[in-house]
């Protein structure tokens, strides 16, 4: 994809990526081999017809091909842009084997954007069955489990606790990456089935459990929303963030518009981003569109880096500094951050993953001045709502622990998504989100033999 000019890009919070033409995205389309058994459906959590859609945009039927995407997903626009294709559904594909896999994310980010500038029906739910299902969180897995289960004729009703629904898609993913509008067209294309959405609606609180159990089933969506620290000194020092803070200060908070919007964040002249995935990247990125001059501080090496490639790219682009095999010790300041003191790192042997164990090189200890540090080393489950219920089974981390379809040890609470594995994918949390629906929907039915 096309992306924007560096000088003019880092100067807004637009939109990075321009997209596919009508002619681009039709040859593009071309290349498609049909092959009879497609391994990219396979490579797709949420099993869009990838040959079916691509034939129709090779074809320019992109109503079709639009109608064949919501069969099986109802936030394209959203998956064309944030889901990791090269990992799935395009590093499955053969043409990938000698050439470059058919651009499978594009093609599906072109067919949304042009249906989005249409008047077009939301898709049929079926007729209405009486029964109530409340959602608890907006994010992915309950907006995708809220579509699927409406349009299997189920009353369904979102608690979010937030004044904005999205969840990690409005929070969490910045507008240059995923715009804010497209998130909110999307949502609102699901709630026309006949969703119920209630904001600043905290599930155990505003709404308490009891309320809940009269709904016949509860789905449990509430993402992975608590950060992680290093536990080092002067983590508690002004101007040290989480990356999920920091994000949603800017994100759904408007702290980019300070004092417009009063939201502030520290603007630091020099800051720190710690981590080396996607969220670290985001953060590192918007604190180049900040004014700042930014460092990313990562314990591996730059090959071990779990972000996009594209995104890994684009922040050395914008002016990113790396800074690789290094691990933050200590963070120095007396009531405001001034610095950071790192250790240098050796590459040992491999861990479970496959990537070399970091250790510590003696001596090699360095310090860089900044005054804001972005701590981007990972998340684990919201606990709040999930701990208020009784006999409900969670793992070591706060998980909730479910079966292959979704359902907890308690009956009738249905789970999917961050909540039950940890901070993963969007499309991840939308694959399991759908097949835990699909389960749901199944015990509301009374098909207890496929329930």
């Amino acid at each position: 994809m096309r992306d924007r000019p560096v000088e003019e890009r880092i100067k807004d919070f637009d939109e990075v990526d321009r997209g596919l033409s009508l002619e681009e995205a039709m040859a593009e389309a071309e290349r498609c081999l049909q092959c009879k058994k497609p391994m990219c459906v396979s490579g797709c959590p949420i099993g869009i017809d990838i040959p079916e859609f691509v034939r129709a945009v090779a074809e320019g039927e992109i109503d079709e091909a639009a109608r064949i995407i919501e069969a099986a997903n109802m936030l394209p626009a959203i998956c064309g842009r944030v889901c990791p294709q090269e990992v799935q559904c395009e590093g499955e594909c053969v043409l990938g084997r000698k050439e470059a896999p058919l651009a499978i994310g594009q093609l599906e980010r072109f067919v949304a954007d042009e249906m989005r500038r249409k008047a077009r029906p939301v898709p049929k739910c079926k007729p209405p069955t009486g029964k109530s299902v409340a959602v608890i969180g907006s994010g992915p897995a309950g907006i995708v489990a809220a579509s699927e289960l409406a349009r299997a004729g189920h009353h369904v009703t979102i608690f979010e606790s937030l004044h904005e629904p999205g969840g990690v898609l409005m929070y969490g993913i910045p507008s240059f990456r995923l715009p804010k509008e497209i998130v909110r067209e999307e949502v609102s294309r699901v709630l026309a089935l006949g969703v119920d959405l209630r904001l600043n609606h905290l599930a155990g609180r505003s709404v308490t459990l009891e309320e809940l159990r009269q709904f016949d089933a509860v789905f449990i969506a509430t993402g992975a929303g608590l950060p992680r620290f290093l536990g080092i000194d002067g983590e508690n020092l002004c101007g040290v963030y989480s990356a999920n803070e920091f994000l949603t200060r800017v994100n759904l908070m408007h702290a980019d518009r300070f004092p417009e919007y009063d939201t502030p964040v520290k603007r630091g002249a020099r800051v720190a981003v710690i981590g080396g995935g996607n969220v670290a990247m985001d953060a590192a990125r918007v604190s180049i569109r900040l004014g700042s001059k930014v460092y990313l501080i990562y314990r591996r090496r730059e090959e071990d880096l779990p972000a996009r490639k594209a995104e890994i790219e684009r922040a050395r682009e914008e002016g990113v500094e790396f800074i690789t095999c290094a691990n933050p010790v200590r963070i120095i300041g007396d009531e405001w951050v001034n610095g950071i003191e790192c250790v240098r790192m050796e590459m040992c042997e491999l861990d479970k993953s496959g990537r070399p164990v970091p250790r510590t090189i003696e001596g090699s200890r360095f310090m860089l001045d900044v005054d804001a540090v972005i701590v981007a080393i990972g998340q684990g489950p919201n606990p709040l709502f999930a701990g208020m219920i009784p006999d409900l089974r969670r793992g070591k981390e706060g998980t909730i622990e479910v079966d292959g379809d979704g359902q907890s040890s308690v009956p009738k609470f249905f789970a999917a998504g961050d909540i039950t594995t940890g901070a993963a994918t969007v499309i991840l949390a939308m694959g399991a989100a759908k097949k835990a629906a699909a389960s749901l929907d199944r015990m509301l039915s009374g098909d207890e033999a496929t329930a």
